[in-house]
């Protein structure tokens, strides 16, 4: 199925993500309905063209795909679980934000109501929204995501992931993982490069640079831990775990907060009790894929 421009498409809910996805279908020149509970958001989107729909029913019946992005997931199964809500045949694509075993649940809850679903996860802003700078991720049937992506295309740079409905949302908390880490790190170093007073603006091309060159680790250590082979190449991690004394060390001595450096190499040392000194920093791999009960 080859969805062409005039494909209608339904938005069910309109807080800022909400108008922004029903704003890039306009844009794409698909006929766009519209259901929010306070109808008054809808208000702008109904003067770009949209039409608002009176109830979810109507709203479901009158796009051949119907996009979700509510609070939760209880608010979704909320809003079309009422008995009188018809879902047999149609395609719900889920953008609301949940964790994976939600994601699963969900698709589960839907095709057992007759609906085809797929789970996304939108990783941008809304003002990024229909441009390639927002990276909308799918998982469920490919059938069902290649039958639509023309449509959703509209939206930004849109990936599939897999089959397994969870995919998206996992995917999703991995790159918030990657975010905060990179951000924390920057913030580090910043903290102590401002008590020699060196600005944030000074720092940070540097710190781009060093990001930029980690990033390109990448390929290879991702290798070592798919094989579970973690030769020292560059570095053995207990040499690593001099160096991450040392920045423990100096962030206290200037007075800046050494919690999250304390943190790292705490799961170093456990590593290198349990004998894997002499290998290279992603068999670290073994620490952070399993619990930690204190």
């Amino acid at each position: 199925m080859n969805n062409s421009p005039e494909t209608p498409v339904t938005v069910i809910g309109l807080g800022l993500m909400g108008q922004a996805l029903a704003s890039a279908f306009l844009k794409a020149g698909h006929p766009t309905i519209v259901w929010n509970r306070t109808s008054s958001k809808a208000d702008q989107l109904v003067a770009e063209g949209a039409r608002l729909a009176p109830t979810v029913d109507d709203a479901l019946k009158a796009g051949s795909l119907t996009i979700i992005c509510v609070t939760d997931y209880p608010a979704m199964q909320e809003l079309l679980g009422a008995s009188d809500i018809e879902l047999d045949g149609r395609t719900l694509i889920n953008l609301t934000s949940g964790d994976s075993a939600q994601a699963r649940e969900a698709a589960r809850w839907a095709e057992q109501r007759g609906a085809r679903y797929l789970d996304g996860a939108i990783m941008a802003i809304p003002s990024t929204i229909g441009t390639t700078e927002a990276v909308i991720l799918h998982s469920g049937p490919q059938s069902d995501f290649e039958a639509h992506k023309s449509t959703v295309d509209a939206l930004g740079t849109v990936t599939y992931l897999g089959a397994d409905h969870g995919l998206a949302s996992l995917y999703d908390v991995a790159g918030l993982a990657m975010m905060w880490s990179v951000l924390n790190a920057w913030l580090q170093g910043t903290a102590l490069l401002r008590t020699a007073g060196v600005d944030a603006a000074t720092y940070a091309p540097f710190a781009r640079q060093i990001a930029a060159g980690v990033a390109e680790w990448l390929p290879g250590y991702a290798k070592q831990i798919d094989s579970g082979s973690f030769p020292a190449e560059v570095s053995a991690l207990k040499t690593d775990a001099r160096a991450m004394a040392h920045l423990i060390e100096e962030s206290e001595a200037v007075g800046v907060n050494a919690e999250l450096p304390k943190l790292i190499k705490a799961m170093a040392d456990r590593s290198i009790a349990a004998g894997h000194g002499g290998e290279q920093y992603p068999v670290l791999i073994e620490e952070f894929g399993k619990p930690r009960n204190d």
